[in-house]
């Protein structure tokens, strides 16, 4: 295997320690970092990831609260349970979990989580702010994890380099680019319209996968020597699976991440990292 493997868990253990001693210096005055996950219906991977950074926030000193909804909540009970958290001084930060039951928006829901809180990047606000390269942004957890592993690859320096993002959406694809563009990469986002996909991620020396389709990308579509970093999670005969051809890939490019073990243990890190950033700015005297 040709590639060297950017190790996630390696990564999160490193940021989770930073954030515990953050969380420790704000705890020493008086401050307890919180951050609360709004979730409305039953979907089982999205209970599981809020255990997970339940578990994760404990370890950190972050306090995490879970507030479920059920399966038939409204816009409206969704909406005031945002306000309700908006309102509370002790509440630093605030996601709202996806993906939502079929009849709530996430797009007619997103500004009701406000900026300064907004942890996950969902406010439409914030994406804006990404765009412009503010620095007062909060990046979505999983782009800021791809953005992080990159750091560790041979592509850390990313002025002039050629990226490529496959995938589009405002979760993972847009927020992606933008935090490329603002690295001074060169940027191309391809998506199931792009005539001749190959072509394009072939040429690129960063290639993120956000794909949402199993083994989507294989070694003939990969450039020599290119960092890859695969954002995909979709269970195949029980297994987690990338967008990646894994094993055919590595051969080829130069750094890659693996699934698991990759872009998600550093995503819940990123997300903690931002809720106890999001708590040090709201409780800074300066």
């Amino acid at each position: 295997m040709a590639a060297r493997i950017l190790d996630g868990r390696a990564l999160a253990a490193e940021i989770r320690a930073d954030v515990a001693a953050r969380a420790q210096a704000l705890r020493a005055r008086g401050v307890v970092p919180s951050l609360a996950v709004t979730i409305a219906g039953d979907d089982a991977a999205s209970r599981g990831y809020a255990r997970s950074i339940e578990n994760a926030g404990r370890k950190a000193g972050i306090d995490v609260s879970v507030h479920a909804l059920h399966e038939r909540a409204t816009e409206n009970d969704v909406r005031a349970q945002l306000r309700a958290l908006a309102a509370d001084a002790n509440v630093h930060g605030i996601i709202l979990q996806q993906p939502l039951p079929a009849h709530l928006s996430v797009r007619r829901l997103a500004d009701a989580v406000p900026r300064p809180k907004d942890v996950d990047g969902t406010n439409p606000a914030s994406i804006g702010l990404l765009a412009t390269a503010s620095s007062t942004a909060f990046a979505p957890a999983t782009p800021l994890a791809c953005m992080l592993l990159l750091e560790r690859s041979a592509h850390a320096r990313l002025r002039g380099v050629r990226a490529c993002v496959v995938g589009r959406s405002t979760v993972v694809g847009l927020p992606v680019a933008l935090l490329l563009l603002a690295r001074d990469a060169t940027v191309t986002i391809v998506h199931r319209g792009t005539r001749d996909l190959a072509a394009e991620t072939r040429a690129a020396d960063v290639l993120v996968v956000a794909a949402g389709r199993p083994r989507a990308i294989t070694a003939d579509m990969v450039a020599p020597g290119a960092t890859v970093i695969d954002v995909g999670t979709t269970y195949v005969d029980g297994a987690v699976t990338g967008d990646v051809a894994f094993d055919e890939v590595a051969e080829v490019a130069g750094d890659i991440t693996p699934v698991p073990g990759g872009v998600g243990p550093v995503t819940s890190a990123a997300l903690l990292r931002n809720a106890v950033t999001a708590a040090e700015r709201q409780t800074s005297s300066g």
